[in-house]
Order: C-alpha cells, then structure tokens, then sequence
C-alpha cells in the first residue's frame, strides 16, 4: 500500500529505481574497493530513455562526466547508467578520458546498445587511474547481475563514507495513467553541489520528451539538490541523471498539460528526499539542519542566504554543542552578498524566538539547547523584506567529520 505524499502523489514504500516500467539495475563487488562491498552498478532501460543531466561547475570535471555530456547530447537518449565507486576518475587526463570511454563501449557491448546510449559516472579517490582490467571485467559480468529487484544492490555500489542507502519512489495520476518517478543517490562529504562526491539518479516511467525533461530537471535541482551543503566543498565529479522510459503510455508531458503541476510536485518531492537524506547523512553528522529564509526580496537572495547560514562552519558547530549562539546565524546573514534590513531581521530555533526586529529575546537556554540536541534542527530567519522564501538542508559539524576526511585515503 503507499503511502500519502501530498494531494498530487502517493510515495511508494520499498520502492526503488525500478519500479518505473522498464527499468532494471544490478551491482557487484569487482575490486576497486578494498572491502567486498559492491563497487560497480548500472540502471538498464528496456527501451532508450528521454534523458537529462545536470553537472558540477567545478572547473575540474571529472571524466566520466563529459562522456556523459557527450552521449545525450548526441540524441537526447540514454539506454544504461553505468557508477562505479572507489575511484572518482577525475584529474586524470586524456588516460581518464580514454578509460571514460572504454566503461562506455563496455557497457554497450554488455547490454547490446549503441555507444551513445550508455551513460558512465565514477566516485571516490580524486587523482588515480581506474585499474580497467577489474573495471572492464566487472562490467562483462554485469548483466547477470541485473534484475527487475536490483535496486538496492545499485544503492550498495554507488556508497563511499555513506552510511546508509538513499533511494525513494512516488506515484502520480498523468492524464489517467499511473506514472511513477523514482531516485538514488550517494553522498555524504564534499557536498556543496553547484550544478546545473554527491551523485543522483531518477528514473520514471512518464512519457516526456528530453528538452522538457531537461528544463525541469534544472528547475528542481535549483530548489533541491543546489540547496544542500556538508563542507562547502563542490565535487569534481557531482551530476544527476534522469532516465524517461515512455512505458506509462500517457499523454505526452509539457507544462501546458494538465497534470503537469502534479508531475512536477511529484519530481520535486523525488529530488528534496534525496537532497535531505544526503544531508542528513553528511560524515560525521548527527543532526539533519533546515534553513529557511522567509521574506527577501527576491528567491535569489533567499537562497544565497539560507545556504549562507547553513554552510557556515560556526553555525554547524553551534548545532553541534547545542548552544543557541544567534550571533553566528546573523553574522552569516549578513555576509551571504545581499543587501538586508539590518533593523528587522527575526530569528527562531524551532519554536523558540531568539531575536526580533534584530534585537535580543530573553529566552530559556536551557530549552533552546535541548531543542538544539536533537536530530532534526529547524533555524527559521525571517527579512521582512519581500515575499520571496527559499530552504537549504545541512548538517552539524563534528570531530568524526575531521577524523574521517584525515584518513579518507588510508
């Protein structure tokens, strides 16, 4: 039975990225990692999906990115999403590049698809050469390992300091048929994305051609996945693909259709879920943090300021101590670029009112840091400005943070 999302769509417990019509994955452990977790995974479509991509902006894109860029934009369409972890591909020179597009022609050899069909990703250490007799190996044996209940073994392969698996499915009614839009992703540090190590996956079942997929796509992940921050660091090798297989069989989607607010609302769902939980699964956290900026002048600033406050070391170590130190929220506000009324600027922890019209409110300590030691902590900051609201998703900034990233090699 699902569960209720919202009025638009219902979430999909134990739902994964196969749900979706025609979609099957798989993962396998090939060597890349020193454990026997799995390192390698793939999302196939029975047919050649409608696809759309956005990509970190961090000048150093890793090669595995640019083969991807290279095989949608050769007709809109990709057909298998191969992800290896342990070894990130990126800074690697033309060598990288040439491994990038032997995964590649691997893959489409495996699966029996066109080159440009496949796309290929990569996560881990930033600075080695992947060593291809195991990843090319791995890939021969990939097919096998593909089913219609692969899902979580695609979770599995795609993990580096994750510690958990974050995947999720909704449904939605499109012009009578059930259409259904699911997601995986991966991250956990270096998690600052600016897109268009955090890797996002969607796939659905909605018939939508790749433009429209594409324009949405990069509506969301301004919304959801650009909202989120760890360190502040933006990975090499960040990027979301979205896969769109057509076998719904409903109308074809545009934004004139009339269940296109309810696919969006359900897409945007898909891609908040996934940012939340990378978040929340940030190294070393033990707190899931939400900013959200309320009445700014415009969402620019709205945005600009709430990931201001939530990437703010200080600010996270506050969290961490459970100590209502207000002065590092203002002074984040204050510095995020946009101009603010410096005289009226409101500040809550949860429920609790710790500045107003930028003045000091008594409040209990003792129940501010309470509320601060729990695992889910709400900093609301109100402008008093416009109208504009945006929300950004961080975590607490801990010793097991600096202890993981010390030894991230060893």
């Amino acid at each position: 039975m699902a569960t209720k999302g919202n009025d638009a769509f219902t979430v999909v417990p134990d739902g994964s990225v196969t749900t979706p019509k025609g979609f099957r994955a798989g993962g396998l452990h090939c060597g890349l990692k020193k454990t026997e977790r799995h390192d390698l995974g793939v999302i196939v479509c029975e047919v050649p999906a409608e696809a759309a991509g956005v990509y970190t902006l961090n000048q150093f894109q890793a090669a595995p990115l640019k083969v991807t860029q290279e095989s949608i934009a050769q007709g809109g369409k990709l057909q298998a999403m191969l992800v290896n972890s342990g070894n990130a591909n990126a800074c690697t020179g033309q060598q990288g590049e040439d491994d990038a597009r032997a995964m590649r022609a691997a893959g489409a050899k495996a699966f029996g698809v066109a080159e440009h069909l496949v796309g290929v990703t990569s996560t881990g250490v930033i600075g080695e050469l992947l060593p291809m007799p195991k990843v090319l190996g791995g890939i021969e044996k990939l097919p096998a390992a593909v089913s219609a209940d692969g899902g979580d073994d695609f979770c599995q392969a795609i993990l580096t300091t994750d510690l958990v698996k974050k995947e999720i499915c909704v449904r939605v009614t499109v012009g009578g048929r059930t259409v259904h839009i699911a997601g995986a992703a991966k991250g956990s540090g270096m998690i600052h994305p600016n897109m268009a190590t955090m890797l996002g996956f969607m796939t659905t079942d909605a018939n939508i051609e790749s433009a429209e997929l594409q324009k949405l796509l990069n509506d969301v992940t301004d919304s959801t996945f650009n909202m989120i921050t760890v360190d502040g660091d933006t990975s090499t090798n960040d990027m979301v693909v979205v896969m769109a297989s057509g076998l719904a069989e409903n109308e074809r989607l545009t934004p004139e259709h009339a269940d296109w607010a309810a696919f969006k609302a359900a897409f945007n769902h898909v891609g908040e879920y996934l940012a939340k939980a990378i978040a929340r699964d940030g190294e070393g956290a033990t707190k899931l943090i939400e900013v959200t900026v309320a009445n700014a002048d415009s969402c620019e600033a709205a945005r600009a300021i709430a990931k201001t406050v939530i990437g703010s070391s200080l600010v996270k170590s506050a969290c961490f101590g459970a100590d209502a130190n207000w002065g590092r929220i203002i002074a984040a506000v204050g510095r995020a670029g946009y101009p603010v009324k410096t005289e009226s600027v409101d500040i809550r922890l949860g429920d609790i009112v710790v500045l107003e019209q930028s003045r000091p409110v008594k409040f209990d300590e003792e129940r501010a840091a309470e509320y601060l030691k729990g695992d889910f902590v709400l900093i609301h900051v109100d402008l008093h400005m416009g109208e504009a609201t945006a929300t950004a998703w961080g975590c607490d900034l801990t010793y097991d943070y600096v202890r993981i990233n010390a030894a991230y090699r060893t």
